[in-house]
């Protein structure tokens, strides 16, 4: 199966960059830019197993969103792991998730279609909150909730 690897954006602000940062040394952070983060993505080692990846929606405050799809052109990729149980991790760690079935656009969604591609849909995309609401209580929730992702791969 292989070892999870996380990643984020690039970027000294990115709640993403400093979740994947503060979660594991196994982190790759993403490039903000298209042509980038494909080849972020296809560089990976065959080490790794399956992803996790975190991205920035400025909706989000206290919840976190997590991706289902990811599309290019009129094609749709869809995560083959357990989203439920990351979910239910997530809530047992004290943050609420939902389950989104709608791909997002733009890098987010480019990079996912790529892990997904890359990991044969062993990746999961999960939209977080701004910096603004990702403090230290925050924090601890996301690593009692990512000790426990293990049993959803």
């Amino acid at each position: 199966m292989g070892k999870t690897l996380l990643t984020g954006f690039k970027g000294k602000n990115n709640s993403s960059r400093i979740v994947a940062e503060h979660l594991s040394p196994d982190h790759l952070l993403l490039t903000n830019s298209f042509a980038g983060l494909r080849k972020d993505i296809s560089s990976i080692e065959k080490e790794y197993g399956q992803a996790v990846m975190f991205g920035v929606d400025k909706t989000l405050t206290s919840n976190v969103r997590i991706e289902k799809l990811a599309s290019l052109d009129s094609c749709k990729a869809a995560s083959v792991l357990d989203l439920a149980k990351i979910a239910a991790c997530l809530k047992d760690a004290g943050i609420e998730a939902v389950i989104s079935d709608k791909a997002t656009r733009y890098l987010c969604n480019e990079a996912y279609w790529h892990a997904l591609e890359k990991f044969s849909g062993r990746a999961v995309f999960i939209h977080i909150p701004t910096i603004k609401y990702v403090d230290e209580s925050f924090m601890d929730k996301m690593k009692t909730a990512f000790r426990s992702f293990e049993k959803c791969f």
